[in-house]
């Protein structure tokens, strides 16, 4: 059965998905907004059960990906040096 973040992600990414519908999006903005405090689920931005390999890989693709912005690769950069 899925967590609670994962329903949330589904729906988020079914919002910025340029395939889905405008019906689609607006379901999925009512869920988030009424059943999932407009998105905020707790523990889906921790790094509490993530694998830290993982992270320091997507961290290290994001700098490298020239589709990346600077601020996002800057960002990357920060978090990889907290780890």
């Amino acid at each position: 059965m899925p967590t609670d973040r994962q329903v949330a992600g589904g729906h988020k990414a079914n919002l910025n998905n340029p395939n889905t519908s405008d019906a689609s999006k607006q379901h999925s903005r009512d869920v988030l907004d009424n059943e999932f405090n407009g998105g905020d689920v707790p523990g889906a931005n921790d790094n509490q059960n993530k694998n830290p390999g993982n992270v320091a890989g997507g961290l290290k693709a994001t700098l490298k990906n020239p589709n990346v912005s600077d601020e996002a690769k800057e960002n990357a950069k920060e978090r990889l040096n907290q780890m």
